[in-house]
């Protein structure tokens, strides 16, 4: 079985922690060991779903041999800071998608990514590294998710649509045909999406309508400072 650790103990990492147990229901394949959490936010030994928390960083450090990692931060700038994090460590990372999903030929995944149940993932989709798609997703034939993205809960993504890095799409979500979603965006939850969305800016309503920019390089700070 292959040994995991899950980078974050909130919501959607419980939720990670049931795709691995539905994955092993009938052929077990995962040990998931427990979560790496950072050390303000959880003390080693305390429990989350019978699985412990194992400590933060630094018990990563020369296990990279035996065991995976997979990060479950829903926030994309977030992820990426902590994917870091534990690469500095050595860690290495596993994919998880649920059993009751259905992904159709000539997709291609990076490593990294989790998948939710009850998505329906059509032909030649390219899915990034460390991309999260969350339940009741629908993608549509040769659409690109690239890295970091995050797709929302019951999200309708039609084909030849392109995610650009880090965009992060609000539940319920609806984006027609040959759309591109900028870097590092924001659609908002229910948006519907007919025109291109620009890089850095946050876009809701229906159809959807920039309400917010952001300076470029803004996923790189948290509360103003530079990471």
């Amino acid at each position: 079985m292959k040994k995991v650790v899950i980078i974050g103990a909130g919501g959607f990492g419980r939720e990670a922690l049931d795709v691995f147990d539905a994955c092993n229901q009938d052929n077990p394949e995962y040990d998931v060991l427990g979560f790496i959490v950072q050390s303000q936010f959880a003390k080693p030994g305390e429990m989350v779903y019978g699985k412990p928390i194992l400590g933060d960083f630094a018990w990563l450090e020369g296990r990279s041999k035996d065991v995976y990692a997979i990060c479950s931060l829903g926030a994309p700038h977030h992820r990426r800071r902590l994917i870091g994090m534990a690469e500095k460590a050595g860690a290495r990372f596993c994919s998880v998608v649920h059993p009751l999903t259905v992904i159709n030929r000539g997709t291609t995944m990076g490593e990294g990514v989790i998948i939710n149940g009850n998505c329906s993932i059509s032909s030649s989709i390219r899915i990034g590294d460390y991309v999260h798609i969350n339940a009741a997703t629908l993608i549509g034939h040769d659409a690109v998710l690239k890295d970091f993205v995050t797709v929302s809960p019951g999200v309708m993504i039609s084909g030849k649509v392109t995610i650009e890095e880090g965009a992060f799409i609000g539940i319920g979500a609806i984006i027609i045909e040959k759309i591109t979603i900028g870097a590092w965006s924001v659609v908002g939850a229910g948006t519907t999406i007919v025109n291109d969305v620009p890089e850095n800016t946050t876009v809701v309503g229906v159809a959807g309508k920039v309400i917010k920019t952001r300076p470029a390089g803004w996923q790189n700070q948290i509360d103003g400072e530079a990471l």
